[in-house]
Order: C-alpha cells, then structure tokens, then sequence
C-alpha cells in the first residue's frame, strides 16, 4: 500500500534570497542532522543570463535502524537522489528527491517548494509531499515502514527549526538582507541546493496526497527586524477569518495549526490536510471548520478512510436537518426555558466552557409528556452547537486551542421517576445522534452527588456511548467531590454553584421553588396534580359505558408513599367534594383533593374492588391498565400509606420510617394521567 504525506504550509517572515542562503548553508553536511553524513555533487548547471541553476547531489544517510537489518540489507548507508531547480527570476526552489539504494524494493519520493508568500513578497513559503511504496524488504517490511515514519516525522519537525537556526547565523554575521536577481546582476553563488528534509532515508508512513493551495491573507510589512520578530499569532489573527470560511484556495499554515488546532504530528497534520482537499474536491456545500474535521479524524485515531466515512454520514445529517442554522432558527418552547435545569456557565480551569445541568431537579417525564421527543433533541442540538460556538470564542480569548467543553451534573435527587421508559428512550436516542455527529467535543464530564439509583442508570445508557468518552467521566457519590481530588481541581471555586459549595450565586431554583413551580408544569400538559392527607384520600371518577374498555393509569409518587386501588358502582357517587383544608387543617398547595366514597357505603354492598391493592413509595413511575367487565362508575383511589404497627416480630422497613420522615405534615403528592379507550378503539 502506498503511503502519503502532504505538509502544511510553513511561512518563515524573511525574504526568499535571505532563505536560500540559509539554505545553502546546510550542505554538504549538517550538524544538526546527525544521519545527513554526506552530499556530492553530481551534476551542476546554470543557464546564459544566471536565472535558473539546476543541481543534481547524491546524498549518505546513516538510517537509524537495527544492526541486524543493516547485515541483512548488506548496506551502511542509504543513498538518496536530489534534484533542485533555483529560478531566481520566479523566486522558487523547486526539489525533488528519491532513493538510489533499494529501489526496486521500496520506492520513496519527495517533492518540496520554496516559493514567495501570495500576500507578502516579503516572507517565504514551504511546502512538501512524500510517498513511500514497500514492495518487499526480505520480510521486514513493517519494520522498514516503522523506521521510515519514525526518520521522517524527526526530520520533518526539525525542518524549520534547522531553516530558522541558519537564518539566526547569517544576522549574527551581519547578513539581513540579500539582493533580488535582476537579468544585469551576477548569478548568486550556487547553492548546491539540496532538501534537508528531502534527504530522507526511507520516508515514513505518512498518509496524504495531493498539496494545497491556499493563499494566506496577511498584512504585507516589509521586512525588517520588528517583522521577524514579530509573534506569529498577528499573522493568525488576520488570517483565521478566512480560512475558517474554508474557502478552496486556502491552504494551512503551520503556526495556524499550533495555535488554533493544537499541537499535531506530521502525519496527524497531513490527515488533517489531505481530507480537508477531499472534501473541497468532492463534496458540495459548505466545506466545515477545520477543528471540526479534526475531531472525526480524532474520533477514528486518525485513521483517514474511517474518519472520512463518518465525517460524510454527519454531513448528510446536519444538510437534511438544517443543523447549521439551529442557531439562527431555533427558538427554545417556554416551558423548556422555564423547567430544563441546565445552562452554561463560565469556563474551566482550562478554559473550556463549562455546562451545567441539575438532571436530578428536572422533571424529564413533564418535558417529554410536553414537548415530546423531536423538541427536546432540537433543544440538546442547540445546546452542542452553541458549545462549538463558545469553543471558537474561548480559543481566541485564551490564545490556545479550545476544542471541547466540560459538562457538570449535578444529580441530587435522581430517583426511579426518571426512569421513566419514555424518558429514557429519549435519552438514548439524544445520546445516539449526539455521539454520531459530535465526537470528541466532551472534554470532561463530571458527575456529582450520584445516588444509588445511579448504576441503574449507567447501565442503560453506557452501553451507547463511546468508550473513550466514557473514559473522560468522573463520578463522585455524596460530598466526595468536595475533597481532594474534586471539583476544585478543576474548576474556580468562584465558579462553583453555590448549590454544590461554591461562591457562585446560582442561577437555579431552589427545591422549594420547584414543587411549587412544577405544578404549571403538569397542569399545562395532561396530567394533573393532586395531594392526599393522611384521612382524605384523592379519587378519580370514570363512567364507563361498553364493557371490555380499558382504562390505563400513568402517575409518579412525587412525596410519601400512596396505596392505589380500583373500585367499581353500580350507582354514581354524590357530586365530589372536595377538602380544602384536609383533615388537619392544613391547606393542600392546589386546592384538588376530591373525594367521591361516601363514608356510609359498605365495601362489597355499595361498591367492590376490582385491582388488589398497589402500594406505591416516593419517587416511583407507575403504569397499568384494567379492562373492565361491567358498564356503571369506576373509582381510582390514591390513600395515604400507614405505617404498619411496631412490634418485635413486625418492624417496619427502614425504608418505610425514611419514607415517613420525609413526608410533611402526613402529605403525599400525586402526578397523574388517565385515559379510556372503548371497544371501537380496537377494530
């Protein structure tokens, strides 16, 4: 398989003469490369008016490679084959190298180019392709590869580095400036050129094609020392607005990449450049931000097919569904903006932006029932591109690459009412569409006050998410995030919510607030909220016409603990009355405490029971349906649980006495939906 490299555009801000005699100063041999052993010149020649000069060299390269390959191969030194073509008039070295020794078993070859910034004539770009084809190599052909991409990255990385130490070398001689060719001038000492870097022994395994490229728009300073000297990420601050339209005729730059993408390897840079030409090449519309490729390249650890093929599903994805005017176009449901316990907040300690959600304090089965499943991904959508966003605006403010963000969660009272199957259906499919579309956009997710209900949790929904996103989780259980270790390894604690012991005002409601709140919330969709006192139970009416309907029951125990049953009457009850101030006076937060039993009824004489009895404890999702058998008046009943009678031989469970000191003033609350379906709803 042939292997393929494409560099990035390196800018070194010094004109072209000044870095051809830099150049030409490494030969024949260099000490900063210790396997460039030697360089001969083979063939030289320079054209009438001196304009161009052609230079043929055979260079030594002692490979860093086992002994025994060296015996095996019969060799000492490998030999390379350049050929370099100066044209003073253009302002280009153009060179082009390939192995001598082997090369009908393993076939290198490299082409590199100085030429003159589009923008400044007074800086000098270089860039560089390689190939590298093992036919055979008496059966170490791995071995060969591995070498050749471990020579080649060292080389490529020292590349400017050695340019730059040469340039540093003629200004202490007193040489800054060197005269442009002019057809009356003398032709420039021959350079003897020769590729630096292009003298690889067998190059690596780079992975590229074709180069790119892509004019970098800087602001055009003559250039004189205070240029030199100037930091590259002037240069970066005007040229990130254009390549970040991804516009065909851009090309990479390498200070870009370190200052906005990160640090990178050779080859991780040449995946980056190469599947970004494929996609200026092939695909139609708008080509995406160059961190954002790089993080399907991530995803796939680099690998160029994988991650294309992703990258290309995501595509088609954000195209179909418009994602990239989310932002523009969405506009969060009220209730989302009122109950979704979740926003952003300040940054990390590494300056990521830093999302906040209070999982445990929403009410997720409230926002499915409103809002339904499409609406809330749409919500999490936004939440993920507005976390892009924030990622590009964090990187120019800290001035270092920011890709990805940190997510905090707080989970203090998650019980078994989140989940609920709807509600966890719904996570998985936010989890799925936001694990295809967005990788390696998590940085860090720390999760808090995670209580026993937790693994439950965690076993559903880990199995749909990537492993190394799961590595990036931490869990802390009660207050252990509070100790070493912690949060404030991780965050200012002047960031920190003051819900999770930190200085921060928050901007969440407190528990209070939302029991109150949340009953706008149910009563806006179709449940209902009821509260039942020790002594005044709450009871539903239904009249059924058709026998063999069915009446399904959907409720959550949101405090204390109920016993649900299920009556049938021939005859209908007195019209409801209801209880305002309950049987201890206590005035119940929603005034709906109906009860429709007459206390003179007998139980198997005026009204039967058709369900056995189903205790229902705090923070339970609870569903059934009966089918019943007889036309007239059913009754649901939601009673106040009493604590069976303390004895030696009949303890209550602990988790009934908890139960029970959590429940004020003997009060239990209800969230409830029914609903009838008649016969004709089965044909």
């Amino acid at each position: 398989m042939v292997q393929k490299y494409q560099s990035p555009v390196r800018v070194y801000k010094y004109p072209f003469e000044l870095v051809m005699a830099a150049y030409e100063r490494r030969f024949p041999t260099c000490h900063l490369i210790p396997m460039f052993v030697a360089s001969d010149v083979v063939e030289e020649e320079t054209n009438e008016d001196g304009s161009t000069t052609r230079v043929q060299r055979r260079c030594a390269l002692d490979v860093d490679a086992p002994r025994l390959l060296k015996r095996i191969a019969g060799v000492e030194y490998v030999y390379f084959i350049q050929n370099n073509t100066l044209n003073r008039k253009e302002r280009t070295l153009q060179i082009e190298s390939h192995n001598d020794t082997f090369s009908n078993r393993v076939i290198i070859h490299e082409t590199c180019c100085y030429s003159v910034h589009p923008e400044n004539d007074a800086w000098t770009c270089f860039e560089q392709t390689a190939s590298l084809d093992i036919k055979s190599f008496f059966g170490f052909e791995s071995n060969v590869e591995k070498i050749a991409m471990k020579q080649y990255a060292s080389s490529i990385k020292k590349g400017k580095e050695i340019i730059e130490f040469y340039l540093k070398e003629l200004e202490d001689e007193g040489i800054t400036q060197v005269p442009r060719w002019t057809p009356s001038s003398l032709p420039l000492p021959v350079s003897r050129p020769t590729s630096l870097f292009t003298s690889l022994p067998v190059p690596p395994k780079p992975a590229i094609t074709l180069p790119i490229s892509i004019p970098l728009p800087i602001n055009a300073k003559d250039s004189n020392s205070q240029d030199k000297t100037q930091d590259s990420s002037t240069l970066q601050a005007d040229v990130l607005t254009e390549i970040l339209t991804g516009t065909p005729e851009d090309k990479l730059d390498a200070d870009y990449i370190k200052r906005y993408l990160g640090d990178l390897t050779p080859l991780q840079e040449s995946c980056l450049i190469r599947l970004r030409k494929w996609l200026q090449e092939t695909h139609k519309g708008k080509i995406p931000k160059d961190e954002h490729i790089l993080r399907f390249l991530r995803a796939r650890d680099f690998n160029m097919d994988k991650a294309r093929e992703f990258l290309c599903q995501s595509l088609t994805w954000r195209k179909q569904h418009q994602v990239d005017y989310l932002l523009e176009t969405w506009s969060s449901p009220q209730v989302l903006q009122d109950f979704y316990t979740g926003g952003w907040h300040h940054h990390d300690r590494d300056g990521r932006p830093l999302y906040v959600l209070r999982l445990g304090q929403m009410d997720t089965k409230g926002l499915v029932r409103a809002l339904g499943e499409e609406s809330l991904l749409r919500h999490v959508l936004s939440i993920n591109e507005e976390g892009l966003r924030r990622c590009e605006e964090n990187t120019k403010v800290f001035g270092r690459p920011i890709s990805c963000w940190t997510c905090l969660v707080d989970l203090e009272g998650l019980n078994m009412r989140h989940l609920w199957r709807p509600g966890v259906k719904a996570l998985l499919r936010i989890i799925e569409v936001v694990e295809a579309n967005y990788p390696e956009t998590l940085g860090r997710l720390l999760i808090l006050r995670a209580p026993r209900v937790f693994p439950v949790l965690w076993t559903l929904v880990s199995p749909f998410i990537d492993e190394n996103t799961r590595k990036k989780f931490l869990i802390y259980a009660g207050n252990d995030y509070q100790g070493p270790g912690g949060l404030v390894d991780y965050i200012d604690k002047e960031i920190i919510p003051d819900f999770l012991a930190g200085e921060c005002m928050s901007m969440y409601r407190t528990t209070e607030e939302l029991e109150t709140e949340d009953v706008r919330l149910w009563t806006e969709t179709i449940y209902q909220s009821a509260s039942v006192f020790k002594g005044a139970p709450h009871e539903l009416l239904i009249e059924i016409i058709d026998a063999s309907s069915v009446i399904t029951w959907d409720f959550d125990m949101c405090k204390g603990d109920v016993v649900f049953n299920i009556y049938h009457s021939k005859r209908a009850p007195a019209p409801p009355r209801k209880d305002p101030l309950g049987a201890h006076g206590i005035t119940s937060p929603v005034g709906n405490n109906v009860q429709l039993i007459d206390k003179s009824w007998v139980l198997g004489q005026d009204f039967s029971m058709v369900e056995s009895p189903l205790t229902c404890r705090e923070g339970e999702s609870v569903q059934g349906s009966h089918i019943t058998r007889w036309p007239g008046f059913y009754i649901l009943q939601w009673k106040f649980h009493n604590m069976p009678a303390c004895s030696a031989t009949n303890l209550p469970r602990v988790d009934d006495v908890l139960a029970t000191l959590q429940v004020s003033s003997h009060k239990c609350k209800v969230m409830f939906y029914t609903e009838v379906l008649g016969s004709e709803d089965f044909r």
